[in-house]
């Protein structure tokens, strides 16, 4: 049986030079192998996410990651970061 690991990590998106950039917590879910060395480098290569943009590590419970995936649903910035993520060529 898979094991697997939850995180929040706290991440930086937006203009970071011109002090215009915006934090947003993100919720993953990782094997259980991965340590916070492994998520701060998957979640660094996400889209938008700025160069050293990751803020917060942080190992969290099933019930914690159900509630911030729900969350993360609702977040404005994200909701506008997906729609510039899909829009066709």
């Amino acid at each position: 049986m898979q094991e697997w690991k939850y995180w929040k990590v706290v991440l930086r998106y937006g203009h970071v030079g011109r002090r215009n950039e915006v934090s947003v917590a993100r919720f993953l879910v990782t094997e259980a192998c991965y340590n916070p060395i492994m998520v701060m480098d998957l979640a660094g290569e996400m889209p938008g996410v700025k160069n050293n943009g990751v803020l917060q590590v942080e190992e969290i419970s099933l019930k914690e990651y159900l509630v911030g995936k729900r969350q993360e649903v609702e977040n404005m910035y994200l909701k506008k970061l997906r729609e510039y993520l899909v829009q066709p060529a």
